[in-house]
């Protein structure tokens, strides 16, 4: 997993929440700004499928924003947008196995037509019973 820290910006601001008058004073809230299109840590393939994969938190100019305000310190919520961000591009690089076609097993087609001659028996002999029948 590539670390994204060294390209992600931060931009701080006043926080709601626990902290009384504390938290009118102080910028504990911290958003996380990465440009996709810009990073050097992943490739044109890579920032495509993260592109598309996050795009409803990727804004106009092409910034995968982050934000934390649940630690009551600017250093704790600044560790969670990374830590955020991070889960976030891995999530979105795994690539999805392909589904192999399968064919049905030779016990469960059998099963199946038992089944079938079993319910057809079930049927004929709810017929009226005909003179023309040559059973």
């Amino acid at each position: 997993m590539k670390d994204i820290r060294n390209e992600i910006s931060f931009k701080t601001a006043r926080s709601g929440g626990k902290g009384g008058q504390h938290v009118n004073k102080v910028e504990t809230m911290v958003e996380g700004y990465w440009l996709v299109d810009g990073s050097a840590l992943f490739s044109d393939e890579e920032k495509l499928r993260l592109r598309e994969k996050l795009s409803a938190k990727i804004n106009a100019e092409g910034y995968l924003q982050v934000r934390s305000q649940s630690e009551r310190t600017q250093l704790g919520n600044k560790s969670e947008v990374i830590k955020k961000m991070n889960a976030l591009v891995a999530r979105a690089l795994i690539v999805p196995k392909k589904r192999k076609a399968t064919k049905p097993t030779e016990a469960s087609n059998s099963k199946r037509l038992d089944s079938k001659k079993t319910i057809s028996k079930k049927k004929t002999g709810r017929r009226k019973i005909s003179l023309h029948d040559s059973e």
